[in-house]
């Protein structure tokens, strides 16, 4: 079975609370739990992680391919904008990822409209609300098919 690993970035702790008109009420451990059971459809481990803290996700995303993990999806939330070193982690592990936003941040303030890691990303998915995520495991999925 192939183990993929998930990253939510800061304040993603909170959905279901915060901003429902931009994230909607599934809670973050909804989502994962949606997550872990479509992940054993596709014949995928799913794994998850959440930090409010830059440094432990650059930590996560380095140890990421020494766990065994084959993909990454990351939704890096504000430090989409900010980021150069969860940018930097992702260019030196090498593992294929998938960007993920569950707001269309295109269409919300000018300084979301800007990714510092969609560059590398293997796919970008936002404005699906947390179906997102869904659709970022059914690429992972199809990605690791046709390696």
């Amino acid at each position: 079975m192939h183990k993929v690993i998930v990253i939510q970035g800061p304040n993603l702790n909170l959905l279901g609370e915060r901003e429902q008109h931009h994230y909607g009420t599934a809670t973050l451990e909804q989502i994962h739990s949606a997550l872990r059971e479509e992940g054993k459809k596709l014949g995928l481990e799913v794994h998850d992680v959440q930090s409010n803290h830059e440094g432990e996700l650059v930590d996560v995303i380095q140890s990421s391919r020494n766990r065994g993990f084959q993909a990454i999806i990351i939704n890096p939330a504000a430090y989409t904008h900010t980021s150069v070193a969860i940018r930097d982690a992702l260019a030196a592990v090498g593992l294929p990822y998938f960007e993920v936003h569950i707001s269309n941040i295109h269409s919300r303030e000018e300084f979301r409209k800007k990714s510092l890691v969609s560059d590398g990303a293997s796919g970008i998915i936002a404005g699906f609300g947390p179906y997102g995520y869904t659709l970022a495991l059914m690429g992972v999925h199809r990605f690791i098919q046709n390696s």
